[in-house]
């Protein structure tokens, strides 16, 4: 069978390349580009890690290029950290990179950890990276606190607030403002509560130590007092951070909020006793307007006995039981007795107020 390759042959000087050989020279050729290539874009970052002491393989960069990471940044990275004596492989600042981390900022804050003695591993570095992503903190500055203690002022003043207030036993209000020393805890910093539960924990124990004291001066005369009740209360549990001590700032007399609540119960019980004496005035008057509804009923029961007095003549009359004397005698008895009202100033023709006959 003829060779399908025959036609590929080539004569160079009186020595023949068959198709066969031509191919595989193409393939060598282009294997020898490719390494070319890529001697030619890693040599450089290869040749600086090479001299640096940290040597990195062809194949973990192709492997990084192929990964889309950022190649001189790793290698980078990982040199920073060989020359600070730690052991940080390739691939595992690639993988932080990949998961969102900042690997630059992972080495710098193991070397920060080292130099300062801090017990701070690769993993924890790196979870404490992620934890701070988007909060505008870093592992850095953790571990710079760790090392450094900050300053926390309480109440935060971008709250708007510039004391805390409380209120002792005589009604007084004292505004305290503290300063809380604290640094960072690396141990419990992921999961751990922030800055704004301590701000908030020690705004709780201040305001209840003021509540405790018996008086306003006895905060005045020891503010240190405050101080020593909210620290022993073990504020820091579960926090990302460790108080090292609370000072008490400033201490300032508001004011005598018991005065003013004493006033206004006082107001309040004024207007209740006017409510009860208007319902018992209006009782009275009820009451009164039932008597004399009661009088005039009583009135009306005489007029109507009195109206009964002639029928009862007339039938006295008419049985006998009455005669004309006994008559003629009860219209004088009645003459005498109105005319002996009248006298008195208690008839019908008396004037108000005047005895009968009175000028």
């Amino acid at each position: 069978m003829e060779n399908p390759f025959t036609f590929l042959a080539l004569t160079i000087g009186d020595t023949e390349i068959s198709g066969w050989q031509f191919l595989m020279l193409g393939a060598v050729a282009v294997v020898l580009l490719v390494i070319v290539i890529v001697v030619i874009n890693f040599f450089s970052v290869w040749i600086r890690a090479l001299f640096s002491g940290a040597r990195v393989a062809f194949t973990e960069l192709i492997a990084l290029r192929l990964r889309s990471v950022p190649v001189g940044l790793i290698v980078d990275n990982r040199i920073t950290a060989v020359k600070a004596g730690l052991d940080v492989s390739i691939d595992d600042l690639s993988t932080h990179f990949l998961a969102g981390g900042n690997p630059k900022m992972v080495v710098d804050a193991l070397i920060a950890a080292r130099k300062a003695s801090i017990h701070l591993n690769f993993d924890r570095a790196c979870a404490i990276d992620l934890a701070t992503k988007g909060t505008g903190k870093t592992v850095l500055e953790a571990v710079q606190t760790s090392v450094n203690p900050k300053v926390i002022d309480c109440p935060n003043p971008s709250s708007g607030k510039t004391s805390i207030d409380g209120v002792a036993k005589d009604g007084i209000v004292i505004k305290a403002k503290a300063r809380v020393t604290v640094r960072t805890n690396l141990d419990r910093f992921v999961g751990g509560a922030t800055e704004e539960t301590i701000i908030a924990r020690v705004g709780e124990g201040i305001v209840s130590t003021i509540g405790s004291a018996d008086s306003y001066k006895e905060v005045l005369e020891n503010p240190d007092r405050i101080s020593k009740t909210v620290l022993d209360k073990a504020l820091d549990s579960n926090t990302a951070f460790e108080i090292l001590s609370i000072d008490i700032a400033d201490v300032d007399v508001g004011e005598n909020v018991g005065a003013k609540l004493q006033g206004e119960q006082a107001e309040a019980n004024q207007l209740i006793a006017q409510a009860q004496a208007e319902v018992r005035r209006a009782a009275a008057v009820a009451l009164e307007q039932e008597m004399l509804a009661r009088v005039q009923e009583m009135r009306a029961r005489v007029v109507e006995a009195e109206a009964q007095v002639p029928l009862a003549m007339a039938e006295a009359f008419r049985s006998g039981n009455l005669g004309v004397m006994d008559y003629y005698r009860f219209k004088n008895i009645q003459a005498d007795t109105s005319m002996r009202d009248s006298i008195a100033g208690t008839g019908p023709s008396a004037p108000t107020g005047k005895p009968a006959g009175s000028q």
